[in-house]
């Protein structure tokens, strides 16, 4: 198994895959993971440990990851059922604590912090976008993409919430309700919401699981175009090929540990690597992003 090399900087994951630049380069981790990535992260987790349960009954969900987000990056965690994956997202957003080692977001250790600290860095600092939408019916969607800076006391600038919804392609929606919109639509409310206050990361737990392939598509490009326009950082768990294909890289998970990572990943490249990893019994035909 070829050790992980350092990460150096933003454009290196092609140079730092076996192979060259090519695209669906594997690299693997050494044992116990260990990499070492810049510490200008927007996200860090050193050493993290997930322990669940009580002595005599416990499951090991991390076994002390180490691993980085760079900044305005797109990121795609995937991996068998258990492997760990949504225990990663949930530990790095701050959603859950680990049991040991820390995590840090935008130079903060979240681990550290006080519960009332850590509410208002999730509502400040980090957006969350679920498969579930999460849009509060009676709202409008201006209302819906407001109610993070409204609950943080914060005025909204106009402009801004104006350019988001813009970009989200809402503009001539803005005063609909949920029940008015398309499950596409929903979303990327849900998308606007969580870019509207300009937070470090936004972490996204299979954002397209609840949608149709061409409406997956248009979600999974404006989230890609919000880290290419906006230098946004992306996290997204998915067991999706084609969605993992929209992102800069795929990190593996297996059994809690990290199993390996895609630069410049294709569908197919993706579907290989869960088929060595177990994930499926054969390869999925995943076709892959436009654009």
């Amino acid at each position: 198994m070829v050790p992980w090399p350092p990460r150096s900087n933003r454009g290196g994951i092609g140079a730092l895959c076996p192979g060259g630049a090519g695209r669906g380069a594997m690299k693997r981790s050494a044992s116990g993971g260990g990499v070492e990535y810049t510490h200008d992260d927007a996200a860090r987790l050193e050493s993290v440990r997930k322990v669940y349960g009580r002595r005599g009954n416990t499951v090991v969900a991390l076994g002390g990851v180490t691993l980085g987000f760079e900044r305005a990056t797109f990121t795609a965690i995937m991996g068998p059922s258990g492997s760990g994956k949504s225990t990663l997202l949930n530990v790095a957003a701050g959603l859950d604590r680990p049991t040991s080692g820390s995590v840090v977001l935008d130079g903060t250790d979240v681990s550290a912090l006080s519960e009332t600290e850590l509410t208002r860095l999730r509502r400040e600092r980090i957006g969350f976008v679920f498969q579930a939408f999460n849009l509060l019916p009676a709202l409008t969607v201006e209302q819906n993409i407001t109610l993070p800076l409204r609950m943080a006391g914060r005025t909204a600038d106009r402009a801004q919430v104006a350019e988001v919804i813009d970009r989200i392609g809402l503009g001539g929606r803005r005063r609909s309700r949920p029940a008015e919109l398309s499950g596409g639509q929903q979303q990327r409310v849900a998308i606007g919401r969580a870019l509207v206050s300009r937070p470090v990361a936004i972490f996204a737990d299979e954002p397209t699981g609840a949608l149709d392939l061409r409406t997956a598509r248009e979600v999974l490009t404006l989230l890609r175009d919000s880290v290419r326009a906006l230098g946004q950082t992306v996290v997204m768990v998915t067991h999706d090929p084609n969605a993992a294909s929209y992102a800069e890289r795929v990190v593996f998970l297996a059994d809690g540990h990290l199993a390996g990572e895609l630069g410049q990943p294709t569908p197919e490249a993706v579907a290989r690597q869960m088929v060595e990893l177990g994930a499926w019994d054969r390869l999925p035909q995943q076709p892959g992003p436009e654009g």
